[in-house]
């Protein structure tokens, strides 16, 4: 089984040509993302985010074989505790929230995180710099220390936090002091590039050392629609550094499906290892 932990959606996509583009890249498994960067859409704007939610569950929705999608809320929006809850009636299995103007320690975000964890959701947050320029300084890992006041949720933290990759390994570590499993631990982090190219091989060798790979999980960030040989490219890039580092299959399995699937509480079939290759462009959140 192949999980591709981390793909947006921009509202132009359609069903059909989702699942043709998994296919295309040999991912069983597609976690897509309601709009919220693209034309039409805002984290500003909570209308939008709610036609965002309604657009993804009637798109995802008949397909969780396939398809898992969440939900993108403002937790600064009056309602969106109730949004949340919404999206999640709705067919939408867990949410993405980008801190943009707030902290995820601010009193004022906690009512959506302590919802979240009610419905023991997966959670992914952008960690690390962002590309708007602004909002970086919202995203450092260790903000993201708030949730763990919230112990129903399952956290994922996007790019390893880069350029904050050591900060963001060391609140994964508390967990791994307390001697916490993987499956039951508050953070992992997704392996959707932040880094580029001269910081990656480092980057994910530290956090395999320190982490171990059942705290790692694969992501493309690709924008849907998109020609599946996308995907296959940026799976690529981890692929070559797993190899170069001479990780082993088994943990290589972890990364492409058994951490995401513990996440999303799934169940995991065998990983094949499926090879590529390309060049960096810069990921985004």
């Amino acid at each position: 089984m192949l999980i591709d932990a981390h793909l947006h959606c921009t509202g132009q996509e359609t069903r059909s040509g989702v699942l043709r583009t998994l296919d295309e890249a040999d991912v069983d498994l597609g976690v897509l993302l309601a709009p919220f960067l693209s034309e039409d859409y805002s984290l500003g704007d909570a209308d939008s985010l709610r036609r965002a939610n309604t657009h993804l569950a009637d798109l995802v929705n008949g397909h969780s074989d396939r398809l898992v999608g969440f939900a993108v809320v403002n937790p600064l929006h009056p309602g969106a505790v109730d949004e949340l809850q919404r999206a999640i009636d709705a067919g939408l299995s867990g949410v993405k929230m980008l801190p943009s103007g707030w902290y995820p320690y601010d009193e004022a975000v906690q009512p959506v995180f302590a919802r979240a964890s009610e419905l023991k959701l997966p959670v992914l947050f952008h960690s690390g710099i962002f590309i708007d320029g602004r909002s970086g300084r919202f995203c450092r890992p260790v903000f993201f220390e708030a949730l763990r006041d919230h112990p129903g949720v399952r956290t994922t933290l996007a790019h390893v936090g880069w350029p904050w990759t050591d900060e963001a390994i060391a609140v994964g570590l508390i967990d791994r002091i307390h001697g916490v499993p993987d499956a039951q631990a508050a953070f992992r982090f997704d392996l959707s590039f932040g880094p580029p190219p001269p910081y990656r091989k480092q980057v994910l060798q530290l956090a395999l050392e320190v982490l171990g790979p059942g705290l790692l999980q694969f992501g493309s960030d690709c924008f849907l629609p998109c020609p599946g040989a996308q995907l296959r490219e940026r799976r690529g890039w981890l692929e070559d550094l797993l190899n170069e580092l001479q990780v082993p299959q088994d943990a290589q399995e972890k990364i492409f499906a058994g951490t995401a699937a513990a996440w999303l509480g799934h169940e995991t079939e065998q990983v094949l290892p499926r090879l590529g290759s390309g060049r960096w462009s810069p990921i985004c959140c």
